[in-house]
């Protein structure tokens, strides 16, 4: 009996909607009544009529910036219309292809406007809205023949009705899984840290589902506009993206999960710029080339002794070599020196450690000798390397500096250090993917944490945000344009608007210390 009640003062509030005129300022009302849609003024009189036949509606804003959309019941079309001048403006948007059952809007915590539009055999889509235009950003399941539309702004949940269940309630927010409840929904995970733009977003990776995983940002030596993005799609190989999302090259070395890259190394007697990526079928290192042109070929696979290879990253010793640090999905972390020996190339395991429970992100500071690594469950350690306390003999004693709690939500992903530029503080930036946002911690100790931010909409641009993260690299070289004081890359593991398969997202390290009022 609860049930239905609840279901009918739903649908009672919807109805009555339809009949009731709405304030868009002290001297006008919006009407909706059988003729059509009225703009009239506080005396009533009519200042200007849209004719047609709706059956839903809903709206946002106040006064000039008012917003109303509509169900032309004659066309199923969604129609949107704006307050301009005294005047309506109507425009027809575009039908989905599945029957609309009602609709409804929502303003996002970035002041966009997103409509809801639900259909009869409970698929349904969340769309982005302009001043004319409307974009879809994912696809949802809801219920069939939904009852009612409602969306509560502040706790960002849409609501209607299923006839015989009850109220769901799901999530305004597009990026991340798909969150409904039935009845009472869950309080918000998410925390409220500031929410940046991406400036420009890669090509999507080929494969459909979880494929793209870990990014790398090589810097070109003669011309920094020509840097690139290697990105890994661990169900296909080594991707390279210019700055301008474009991709460049795919190797197909089959199925690498993490990747990064150190430039000048020193072995064979000539210098270098490698990367290194996990390959999981064979448990190896595959070791790639960079020439000076940003052309990457693979040099050489290179054998471990574990027997779940996972994540990865490299340093550059303080006389110019490459160490790489692996790690297993049993805990394991070991450390190898990546070297051209006798006409060929070879890791030499120089010393590991193990943790609880599964590692995967990790990055090294060369400035502080030190690694950090995520332990996906518990936090994020610091461990010293290359020191008199760091030797292939000794025995490792990582310290935890943070642990998984209120800010870090597990799983704990991508780390990397951005490195201050003439001996500026340096920030060791972490993926929180539980709660799909990032961290900034100071990258020496006490390792204080700066904040944390996320990354949302850019509709100018019509780039989605960013959730899930899995992999993230930064660099503090300048880059030109809006990189000039760094570029951060992460990896999106939600590929909205529209929904797609997954990229990876660039945004500006201005953005990042602006919002936290970095140095």
């Amino acid at each position: 009996m609860a049930t239905r009640t609840m279901i009918k003062d739903c649908l009672a509030a919807a109805l009555l909607a339809l009949a009731a005129p709405w304030a868009v300022a002290d001297d006008m009302t919006l009407k909706l009544d059988r003729s059509g849609l009225h703009l009239l003024d506080a005396q009533g009189a009519e200042l200007d009529r849209h004719a047609v036949r709706a059956k839903r509606w809903d709206q946002r804003g106040e006064g000039e910036g008012r917003v109303a959309v509509l169900l032309n019941a004659d066309r199923g079309h969604p129609l949107l219309a704006r307050v301009r001048g005294g005047r309506l403006q109507v425009h027809e948007l575009p039908a989905p292809d599945f029957e609309i059952e009602t609709l409804c809007l929502h303003l996002d915590p970035q002041g966009l406007l997103h409509l809801f539009l639900l259909g009869n055999e409970g698929l349904s889509e969340q769309w982005l809205l302009g001043e004319r235009s409307a974009r879809p950003l994912r696809r949802l399941a809801t219920a069939p023949h939904p009852q009612g539309c409602l969306v509560d702004d502040q706790r960002g949940l849409l609501q209607f009705g299923e006839t015989g269940v009850g109220q769901w309630f799901v999530a305004t927010e597009p990026e991340g899984r798909p969150r409904r409840w039935l009845n009472e929904p869950a309080p918000a995970v998410r925390p409220d840290w500031p929410v940046l733009q991406p400036f420009a977003q890669t090509e999507p990776v080929g494969q459909q589902g979880d494929a793209a995983d870990d990014p790398a940002i090589w810097v070109a030596p003669h011309d920094v506009r020509q840097s690139l993005v290697l990105g890994t799609n661990k169900k296909q190989g080594l991707l390279a993206y210019g700055l301008d999302g474009r991709q460049r090259q795919m190797l197909p070395v089959g199925r690498i999960n993490n990747v990064d890259l150190r430039q000048g190394i020193n072995t064979g007697g000539r210098r270098w710029d490698l990367a290194v990526a996990t390959q999981r079928d064979e448990q190896t290192l595959v070791l790639f080339g960079i020439d000076g042109r940003g052309r990457v070929s693979e040099l050489a696979r290179l054998p471990t002794d574990l027997s779940d290879i996972y994540g990865l990253c490299v340093g550059r010793t303080p006389d110019g070599q490459l160490d790489a640090f692996p790690n297993d999905k049993d805990g394991r972390v070991q450390q190898y020196r990546i070297e051209w020996h006798e006409g060929r190339w070879r890791a030499r395991l120089l010393r590991q450690f193990k943790l609880d429970s599964q590692p995967e992100g990790c990055v090294v500071d060369e400035r502080e000798q030190r690694l950090f690594i995520g332990e996906e469950k518990r936090g994020i350690w610091a461990l010293s390397i290359w020191g008199l306390n760091a030797s292939a003999e000794s025995s490792a004693q990582p310290q935890l500096i943070l642990p998984v709690g209120r800010e870090l939500v597990a799983d704990v992903e991508g780390l990397a250090v951005y490195q201050g530029r003439h001996g500026g503080p340096s920030y060791l930036v972490v993926s929180s993917q539980g709660s799909d946002s990032y961290l900034v911690l100071d990258a020496r100790p006490p390792f204080t944490l700066r904040g944390g931010f996320r990354i949302g909409i850019n509709a100018q641009r019509g780039i989605d945000g960013a959730s899930e993260t899995d992999g993230l690299d930064v660099t503090s070289a300048n880059l030109g344009g809006p990189y000039s004081q760094g570029l951060l890359v992460v990896q999106d593991g939600h590929k909205r608007l529209p929904d797609g398969r997954q990229n990876f997202k660039l945004l500006p390290w201005s953005e990042v210390k602006q919002a936290l009022g970095l140095h």
